[in-house]
């Protein structure tokens, strides 16, 4: 049941950024929903991979390169969900950096509960 609860509160952060931020675009509630269950899935497959491969990057950059993979990773959600754009690298790591603070929120309010 949280990890239903969390994909929700996922796809209404995604819903409230693409109205906020200009550079992302999501054409409904239901989109929204596949824009979250998409990123989940890659968090926990592609990530870790690309964390590795990129291990001394990240390392040299005290941690600040793991911000280009998400940014890598939401561009990926991009690709494969129609209907979810973001326009540029840049928008796609603004997007990145304030779904996960919104994420965090969301969390802390449901585990106060």
């Amino acid at each position: 049941m949280k990890i239903i609860i969390k994909l929700l509160l996922t796809a209404v952060a995604v819903v409230i950024l693409a109205n906020v931020l200009l550079g992302i675009h999501v054409d409904g509630y239901v989109t929204a929903i596949i824009v979250a269950v998409v990123l989940a899935l890659l968090n926990f497959l592609v990530k870790p991979i690309l964390v590795i491969l990129t291990l001394p990057a990240t390392i040299l950059t005290l941690g600040l390169f793991l911000l280009v993979i998400n940014a890598i990773v939401i561009l990926i959600v991009d690709y494969l969900v129609q209907g979810f754009s973001a326009e540029s690298f840049w928008w796609a790591l603004i997007f990145s950096v304030l779904l996960t603070i919104l994420q965090s929120i969301f969390n802390a309010l449901v585990t106060t509960d």
